[in-house]
């Protein structure tokens, strides 16, 4: 299979939603699934595709045998539907765990839980978890573990449709080489001004205690 665009992707994740959300709408038109690729709500980013920008992506979805037209007895309207069924014969909870990860990029099984909550219910957080690793145990792998942010408890996961994820460790080193740095400098000129106040009062003093002796003489 081809590597996804990003259209590509929120394309079949919105076809994928609106058949196990609103099956009573399912499949979708040419404009219903504009809408649906657009909505505010439960997409991450929000886009704003025209039909074109569909038609293209249902096209190339085509072709990788992942979505097309339906059949039906009404041809008046073309009506789309998914075929990730069909390609990977996932489980239910595969399927709407992998939806949320099209429409809304990267997350933990914490929030996949709660989000993908709509389309399939967890018990727990040790289902999503399983659920994610035979995703990312099929050859070839459809998830994977992203390495974990600084700060957060939970690794995220991303869906593989669209190539590998490479996410780059924050560059903490560097910054924490150049505070270091300037904090030994400010240390160093702090001691040189305080050294040369010293200088100045042992020079004053000594100025003193030779005016002392002169009186003496």
């Amino acid at each position: 299979m081809n590597i996804l665009t990003e259209i590509e992707t929120r394309v079949l994740g919105s076809l994928v939603e609106k058949e196990l959300t609103t099956p009573e709408y399912y499949p979708l038109s040419l404009n219903a699934l504009v809408n649906a690729c657009n909505q505010k709500s439960n997409r991450d980013p929000v886009m704003n595709l025209n039909e074109n920008a569909v038609s293209q992506a249902l096209r190339s979805l085509d072709k990788e045998g992942l979505a097309g037209p339906a059949d039906a007895m009404d041809n008046r309207v073309t009506k789309f539907e998914h075929r990730l069924q069909e390609a990977f014969n996932f489980e239910r909870r595969e399927i709407a765990i992998l939806c949320e990860l099209l429409l809304r990029g990267p997350q933990t099984p914490g929030e996949l839980r709660s989000r993908a909550e709509r389309m399939h219910r967890f018990d727990d957080l040790g289902q999503v978890q399983s659920t994610l690793q035979r995703l990312a145990q099929r050859e070839p792998p459809v998830v994977k573990m992203l390495p974990r942010q600084p700060g957060t408890k939970e690794a995220r996961y991303a869906h593989l449709l669209s190539g590998d994820v490479q996410i780059r460790a924050p560059e903490a080193a560097p910054e924490a080489a150049v505070t270091h740095s300037t904090t030994d400098g400010e240390r160093i000129a702090r001691l040189e001004n305080e050294v040369g106040a010293l200088q100045k009062e042992v020079a004053e003093l000594k100025q003193q205690l030779a005016a002392f002796r002169k009186q003496f003489e």
